[in-house]
């Protein structure tokens, strides 16, 4: 009789694994799952802080010191919760081998690169203009674009809230496509992080640019920026997205931190080579 059942249950656990799997939009490795419903949840709080900053002209009236503050506030609980409620449910025991410490990882690296090198290339090519004359605390490339404006500090808080937020509804964009049984390596793969990149960086492009924040943040042709310069911008995604998909999401297969901060780099390189491509066709809009 018990080996009977012992048979049984044998069989069921067989069909269960061939059986195909229903398509889903968060990852099947629970680590990572958690983290995703995390950055997503987190996500509409950031965009208020955000629009608090605008509605009330903090960026007029706040120090140097103030604007630092807000920008950490935007940015920290991204790290600070996940190490609160998370640390130790890491199957190994490390709370630095647990995805949302990996991805905090990941969109940093990326993010300074956006705005240590990437910055230049959308004010010297796509005419964008910073001008916060209280954040005087700023950080960029030294010889990459002509150099006549600064990256405020604050930027590289904001753009790690930013970039969290588009990375994980890209990922989830794709693998509820790619669950639901489309290839992942075909024609579909690409179309699909062109148009979910796009669509954040027209996004971000008509959030930002808007007549509450016109004397700090502007585009000198709002139109062709719009039309034009948000392809540009996509390329950051194109280069990330791809990458980014990849990282745990096969629990089994869980990346360490070296081969994080490789992917990082490797995504980051592949955004300069793709944005100086791109300037040496387009020119100046």
């Amino acid at each position: 009789m018990s080996e009977t059942r012992a048979h049984y249950a044998v069989k069921v656990s067989h069909s269960l694994e061939d059986a195909p799997k229903m398509a889903h939009w968060f990852s099947q490795n629970p680590d990572r799952a958690w983290a995703e419903r995390f950055f997503l949840a987190y996500s509409p709080i950031w965009m208020a802080l955000m629009a608090v900053m605008m509605f009330t002209g903090w960026t007029e009236t706040f120090s140097n010191d103030a604007l630092l503050g807000h920008a950490v506030i935007v940015a920290a609980p991204l790290l600070a919760v996940p190490a609160i409620l998370r640390r130790g449910h890491n199957p190994s025991g490390h709370w630095w081998e647990s995805y949302w410490f990996k991805a905090n990882l990941y969109i940093g690296i990326f993010g300074f690169f956006g705005n240590y090198f990437g910055s230049e290339y959308f004010f010297d090519v796509l005419g964008m203009v910073y001008h916060f004359p209280n954040a005087t605390t700023t950080l960029d490339a030294s010889l990459v674009g002509q150099g006549d404006q600064t990256v405020p500090l604050i930027m590289y808080f904001y753009t790690h809230a930013y970039f969290m937020t588009y990375h994980t509804t890209a990922v989830l964009v794709l693998r509820r496509i790619f669950s639901a049984g489309f290839p992942s390596l075909t024609v579909v793969f690409f179309p699909v992080v062109f148009v979910v990149g796009y669509a954040w960086a027209w996004i971000e492009t008509r959030a930002m640019a808007n007549p509450l924040i016109a004397a700090n943040f502007h585009y000198t042709r709002m139109d062709a920026m719009l039309a034009y310069g948000s392809a540009i911008y996509a390329l950051y995604f194109i280069a990330s997205f791809p990458i980014f998909y990849h990282l745990d999401e096969v629990a089994e297969k869980r990346w360490d931190l070296l081969k994080v901060s490789a992917a990082g780099l490797s995504a980051s390189m592949l955004t300069f080579y793709l944005l100086d491509f791109t300037a040496a066709i387009v020119g100046r809009l």
